[in-house]
C-alpha cells in the first residue's frame, strides 16, 4: 500500500500534492495472491536494440556498469530478486510499462529488449522472460524477475532464489518462416513491448492523495476529474486515530488504462498516484 499523503489542515489555500518518498514505499505481491502458474512464456524475436535503457556505460549508487554491445555468450549464476506492486504500472528503463503479471526481467548489463532462460537451481525450474529494466542494484543479485516469473520459478514467497540465467542469442533462433517473428515485423515487436491491454484485478485503484479535509479532497477529485476518462471518488478512512479523505481513479479493469490515467495525472502536476488494492 503507498504512503499516503496528508494535505493542509482545512482553510488553508490548496497546494500542489507533494511528491511521494518512492523509496519508503515496501515493495509487494498483489494482496491476495493471483495464481499465474498457467501464463505463457514470450517467444524470443529478434527485436532492434534502441538507445533507451541502452546508455553504456552508466553509474548506480556510486558503481558503473557498461551495457554489453550483445548477449552471445552470456551465462552466470547468483541470486534472483523479483518486483511487484511499487513498480507496476511505471515506466521500465526502456521506457515500456512494467506489468507485474508479464514474464518480464530486470538486468544491469544485457541489452534492452532481450531475452532470457532463467532456470531456479534449488527446484530445476526454467523460465524465459524479456528483458526489459535495469536493476537489481543490491550486491550478489544478477537479476529481477516479475513477480509472475518468480512465482513461476517457485520462489515468490522466499524473495530470492539461486538461479542461472542464460542470455538467448537472436543469430541462433529459428529463422523467418518458421516459429519466429523476423525484426522487420513491426506489429509483432510492438504488440510484445506494448503489453498493455492485461486485464487488472477487479479491485485495482490508482490513489493520487489522502487529505485531513473533506473540502481538500473534494477539491483534488474536481481538478483529477477533468483531466482523465475514468472514475473519480473520495474515500474515507480512519487511520491511527484521524480520519482520512482518499482520492481514487477506478476501479481500473486494464492496465492500458491505468497507465493513461497516471501519465495524465503526473502530466497535469496532481501528483504522483499509487497504485492500491481495495
Amino acid at each position: 500500500m503507498a504512503a499516503l499523503l496528508l494535505a493542509a489542515c482545512s482553510g488553508q489555500p490548496t497546494k500542489p500534492t507533494p511528491k511521494p518518498d518512492f523509496d519508503s514505499v515496501k515493495d509487494s505481491g498483489p494482496p491476495v495472491p493471483v495464481d499465474m502458474m498457467a501464463t505463457p512464456e514470450p517467444t524470443p524475436v529478434r527485436e532492434p536494440i534502441g538507445t533507451a535503457g541502452n546508455k553504456s556505460p552508466y553509474k548506480v549508487n556510486g558503481v558503473t556498469y557498461k551495457v554489453r554491445n550483445d548477449v552471445k555468450g552470456y551465462k552466470e549464476q547468483g541470486h534472483a530478486s523479483w518486483y511487484g506492486t511499487k513498480f507496476h504500472g511505471r515506466r521500465t528503463a526502456n521506457g515500456e510499462v512494467y506489468n507485474m503479471y508479464a514474464m518480464s526481467a530486470a538486468h544491469k548489463t544485457l541489452p534492452l529488449p532481450s531475452y532470457a532462460k532463467v532456470t531456479n537451481l534449488e527446484n530445476g525450474r526454467s523460465v524465459i522472460v524479456r528483458v526489459n529494466d535495469r536493476g537489481p542494484f543490491v550486491p550478489g543479485r544478477i537479476i529481477d524477475l516479475s513477480y509472475t516469473a518468480a512465482q513461476k520459478l517457485g520462489y515468490v514467497n522466499k524473495g530470492v532464489a539461486r538461479v542461472e540465467v542464460q542470455a538467448l542469442d537472436p543469430n541462433s533462433l529459428p529463422t523467418a518462416g518458421q516459429t519466429l517473428a523476423v525484426e522487420k515485423d513491426v506489429s509483432a515487436r510492438e504488440s510484445l513491448a506494448r503489453d498493455a491491454s492485461f486485464k487488472l484485478p477487479d479491485n485495482t485503484y490508482l490513489q493520487v492523495g489522502a487529505y485531513s479535509s473533506a473540502n481538500q479532497a473534494d477539491s483534488m477529485r474536481v481538478r483529477v476529474s477533468a483531466v482523465v476518462d475514468y472514475p473519480v471518488s473520495v474515500s474515507p478512512v480512519e487511520r491511527d486515530g484521524r480520519r482520512l479523505y482518499r482520492v481514487r481513479i477506478g476501479p481500473l479493469a486494464q492496465q492500458r488504462a491505468l497507465v493513461a490515467a497516471r501519465d495524465t495525472v503526473e502530466q497535469n502536476r496532481l501528483g504522483q498516484p499509487q497504485v492500491v488494492y481495495d
